[in-house]
């Protein structure tokens, strides 16, 4: 008998003049603003770590990654994502399936939907189509709205043979 479970994530960062905007470890060309962070504000790979390392009770990446410790500033996030990945397999999961939603008005993100995927995937060991991103706005609503920042949700399915 296998289990099967299942992480939910949420992150959010706020735009922040001369950085540059990278998504699911993708540089979004064009992009008139980065995120604000202590690594590089990956938001996108951020929620779907969270959501792997809630998945396997790890924690989350606060735990792993405190923006309190230097060695974490401007760390990329797709290295990150490996070693979140390394981790939970060390408890014995296998990765399954990720599934993220971008929610920001803009920039518009089709065009480097498959290059996001790619990355995460190569990232997490996966197949590419074991990776989902989908990208929608908030209507002109909250903060995500008025333009102020980007949030991701994710969600992560372990099983353990």
């Amino acid at each position: 008998m296998s289990a099967v479970r299942t992480g939910i994530a949420y992150d959010s960062h706020r735009f922040a003049e001369r950085r540059l905007l990278v998504l699911g470890g993708v540089e979004i060309e064009g992009a008139e603003r980065g995120l604000s962070g202590h690594s590089d504000a990956d938001v996108l790979t951020h929620a779907i770590m969270d959501a792997l390392l809630g998945a396997a009770a790890l924690g989350d990446m606060g735990d792993h990654f405190p923006d309190s410790d230097e060695r974490w500033r401007d760390a990329d996030s797709i290295a990150l994502l490996s070693e979140v990945c390394r981790l939970v397999r060390g408890e014995g999961f296998e990765i399954a399936n990720l599934d993220s939603t971008v929610v920001c008005e803009a920039p518009r993100l089709g065009p480097w939907r498959e290059a996001m995927r790619a990355r995460l995937a190569e990232a997490a060991g996966l197949e590419i189509g074991a990776v989902s991103v989908k990208f929608t706005t908030n209507e002109g609503m909250g903060f995500v709205g008025r333009g102020e920042g980007i949030a991701a949700l994710a969600t992560a399915t372990l099983s353990r043979p």
